[in-house]
């Protein structure tokens, strides 16, 4: 299958995240992404796409990487570069990381069920993961909406809104357990800095009035495998005529054993 379109899709929204509507975006996702990430802990960090972001900037992992499909050498300090031809096959060995960070690349790509698998794949048990995306429950979502209708998109075309229950819904799927959303830019989608600025009252409106209708959302997801938290033997259940003579120091873990079965 031929997936350079959903690389060119991914490509096009690099320019838009450098009109003002677009650093409003980054600006408000820098925060989110900070406040979450720092108290991450493990070894190793992934951040999938998107350069004109640091998802990981807050978070001490020792090992961090931005896997992308291509190097821009204008992009600053950034952490190690992973080239992945595409995103939906990942360069790590199978449960390596402990984080994976998707900021607006399942919306970008022709095949985000394979990319989500693909982050399961890689992301070890009770590893984490979140995923930055536009809300299409929004005045950016109506907006984008109409502007198919009549030529004059408000994002690049390309992009396809997830709302957040649909992504809630993949992820459980995958046996991944959904923290609480975050939603954000409860501004209407104005294209000048000037217009923004003056809307920029209506964030603490609209966090505590409408919070489910930010433009962008930020979800965090825990990968959980069944049987994983079990540490130690499986006591076996002591034969009935045989409990009046179970040892003191077995009673705790019989005591365990019935509150399992």
């Amino acid at each position: 299958m031929d997936h350079h379109l959903s690389e060119k899709s991914i490509i096009a929204l690099g320019p838009w995240l450098e009109s003002a509507a677009g650093a409003y975006v980054l600006a408000w996702e820098q925060r989110c992404l900070d406040t979450l990430t720092a108290d991450i802990f493990g070894f190793n960090a992934l951040q999938i796409g998107m350069p004109q972001i640091n998802a990981l900037e807050a978070n001490r992992m020792p090992n961090k990487w931005l896997a992308d499909t291509h190097v821009d050498p204008a992009s600053g300090i950034r952490p190690a570069v992973a080239i992945a031809h595409d995103l939906a096959e990942l360069p790590f060995a199978s449960q390596s990381l402990d984080l994976v960070v998707l900021p607006h690349v399942l919306e970008f790509s022709r095949e985000p069920h394979q990319v989500l698998r693909e982050v399961e794949r890689v992301l070890r048990p009770e590893g984490q993961l979140i995923i930055c995306g536009f809300n299409s429950a929004s005045l950016w979502g109506a907006r984008q909406m109409a502007g198919r209708l009549n030529g004059s998109a408000f994002l690049p075309r390309d992009g396809e809104f997830i709302s957040m229950p649909r992504l809630k819904d993949w992820l459980e799927l995958l046996n991944m357990e959904v923290g609480h959303g975050h939603f954000g830019c409860y501004a209407p989608p104005c294209r000048s800095e000037k217009w923004l600025e003056r809307f920029s009252f209506v964030e603490k409106f609209g966090q505590r009035w409408w919070p489910y209708l930010g433009a962008v959302y930020v979800v965090h997801a825990i990968k959980r495998v069944k049987g994983m938290r079990l540490i130690g033997p499986v006591w076996r259940r002591p034969a009935a005529r045989s409990a009046r003579t179970v040892p003191a120091t077995n009673k705790a873990h019989n005591q365990s054993d019935h509150g399992k079965s």
